[in-house]
């Protein structure tokens, strides 16, 4: 761990966003409601490529914050593939983050069939990345066991402590806090202490929340959905997760480490982004 916390400091303090490669136009209309030097992910999904992901992170460190790019494991077609995106991002992007994640894809297009082959390839640090984030599962993953997402963080972060390398893991969102905490206190007690941020979602309509918790196989219950803000009988409002944030703050000791958040953007990165200055000037 190369910070700790300090618990002084809400899990607010230095919260990272998410974008996707056609949000160029969204970080620029957000940009003066960011803080500068804020770790900006940049997602590698089916419908974008090389040039799309590498002009949205250039955008991004443009605009004054981190790149964070992420790289899809088993949406690689090959070594010569992921080679030309890292030394994409090297050559005129600069920097040294990267999220290694495994991706959507039930079988591997090429010879990574998670982010810890990747990892464990060399490649990123050969290509000068030396801040990897992982990803970190407090709800579990609808097609990993419990045991494999345990087995794969604890490789991870061994293979990180192997090469010299600094890590991060970045949560799923979730609406509750509870299995957050109890998963961040069993990485801890698995001697992982890398710095983590749990995702949250952005201010967004419950409708859209929803849907991307089907999607991402998000717990959401009537009780849930009451603990954070909203009720799944009215659907047409929206909710943000101030009161996800308080609870996390009350219930964080030191011995849970470096905690931090990251904001998923449903709602749209300037929607967020003005939010996050909102709640930050409130506390």
């Amino acid at each position: 761990m190369t910070e700790t916390s300090g618990m002084s400091d809400s899990v607010m303090t230095d919260p990272s966003l998410e974008m996707t490669g056609k949000d160029v136009d969204a970080l620029a209309e957000a940009r003066d409601s960011i803080r500068p030097g804020t770790r900006i992910n940049v997602t590698f999904l089916g419908n974008e490529d090389l040039e799309m992901r590498v002009t949205a992170a250039t955008a991004v460190r443009d605009a004054g914050f981190i790149p964070v790019p992420h790289v899809s494991a088993r949406r690689l077609s090959s070594q010569a593939e992921l080679e030309e995106f890292l030394g994409a991002l090297r050559d005129r992007v600069g920097g040294e983050h990267m999220f290694a994640v495994g991706g959507d894809p039930s079988e591997p297009m090429g010879p990574y069939a998670s982010s810890a082959d990747l990892i464990s390839s060399g490649l990123p640090k050969q290509y000068g990345f030396t801040q990897i984030s992982i990803a970190g599962y407090p709800e579990g993953h609808p097609d990993i066991s419990d045991a494999q997402l345990w087995e794969a963080l604890e490789q991870k972060d061994a293979s990180l402590k192997e090469q010299g390398l600094n890590g991060t893991i970045l949560t799923q969102f979730g609406f509750d806090v509870d299995p957050v905490f109890t998963w961040i206190e069993e990485v801890r007690s698995r001697g992982i202490d890398l710095p983590i941020r749990i995702g949250v979602p952005g201010p967004a309509g419950i409708k859209r929340l929803l849907n991307y918790a089907k999607r991402f196989g998000v717990s959401t219950s009537a009780g849930i959905a009451k603990k954070y803000g909203f009720s799944l009988t009215n659907l047409l409002g929206t909710a943000g997760p101030d009161k996800m944030i308080n609870q996390l703050d009350a219930g964080l000791t030191p011995a849970h480490g470096d905690v931090k958040l990251h904001f998923y953007t449903f709602g749209g990165m300037k929607t967020t982004a003005d939010w996050i200055q909102d709640f930050q000037a409130k506390h």
